[in-house]
């Protein structure tokens, strides 16, 4: 009996695989995004995902913008591709309308907007470790995957963690790892605008729980949508100062000074405002370990 799934395995490269991965993980990329962390051009990132398309291992999707044309292309994992990372992974294979579902909940999600963001976070990371020999981005968990029971469990106290449930919602998780042994394990917390600056303050006792719990602390950056609404929040912090390691960003300052969140745009709660690069806030970090418990 023919096994579409090993049929195809021939013709994937590694970069594939990651990419295949990716979308598995994380739902929806765009083809930019792709191509900024995956490929030296969107060229040839265009032309390799029209072959996975072809193979039926990816699906795509393009919105309509409210203004009139399109936007790029969206892409999401097929039933094929998700039976490829099922298979990699040694897991049970996934339900036979995995695609078709996840491929509805993208088309017609209003939290697209946000899981783009989050998710050009972390591609942004990855394109810029692709240029850059000496980082790399070592681990990135969506959402759902911080909220897996024991996912941030070290070694001697699986019961203590896995018996508490986190009250927050971290958008994603990192590790960037920096070439002579710097590691920085750390939450992302992404703000569109929409809540209110109290409620991204009341988060981090949320995250002071959950740090106590596992006896470690990683910090905690918030994304921000602009550089105003980061003065504001740094001001309440002023007076009520977070106690977990923080630090802040604005995006609509690193687009116009052509920076990503790997360079220097981040702003450490309680310092002088002088902005850090990711690798500089290995010194916030409390019990440097990796999700699997292994130390830095």
């Amino acid at each position: 009996m023919d096994d579409p799934v090993l049929r195809v395995q021939s013709q994937l490269t590694a970069r594939d695989r990651v990419l295949l991965v990716w979308l598995y993980d994380h739902g929806v990329l765009t083809s930019f995004q792709l191509a900024h962390a995956l490929f030296p051009s969107l060229d040839f990132c265009q032309r390799r995902l029209r072959t996975l398309y072809r193979l039926r291992l990816v699906a795509r999707f393009r919105p309509q913008r409210a203004d009139g044309g399109s936007y790029p292309y969206h892409y999401v994992i097929d039933q094929l591709g998700a039976e490829v990372v099922a298979a990699g992974r040694d897991e049970r294979p996934p339900r036979r309308d995995h695609a078709r579902v996840e491929r509805r909940r993208w088309t017609s999600s209003r939290t697209l907007e946000h899981r783009l963001g989050v998710n050009g976070f972390f591609t942004g990371l990855a394109g810029y470790a692709r240029t850059h020999a000496d980082v790399r981005l070592g681990e990135w968990l969506s959402e759902a995957a911080c909220r897996r029971s024991g996912v941030f469990t070290r070694p001697g106290d699986p019961a203590l963690v896995r018996a508490y449930q986190p009250r927050v919602r971290p958008d994603g998780y990192g590790l960037w790892v920096v070439r002579g042994g710097g590691r920085v394990p750390f939450f992302v917390e992404y703000d569109t605008g929409g809540e209110p600056l109290s409620v991204l303050v009341h988060k981090l006792v949320g995250y002071r729980e959950w740090f106590a719990a596992m006896g470690r602390a990683w910090p905690v950056l918030f994304w921000l949508h602009s550089a105003a609404r980061e003065r504001n929040l740094r001001r309440m912090w002023a007076e009520t100062p977070p106690l977990v390691p923080v630090a802040t960003g604005a995006r609509d300052h690193a687009t116009t000074a052509g920076l990503c969140p790997a360079e220097a745009v981040w702003a450490v709660a309680g310092g002088d405002g002088r902005r850090s690069t990711l690798a500089d806030l290995s010194l916030w970090v409390l019990d440097d370990r990796d999700p699997t418990g292994e130390a830095a």
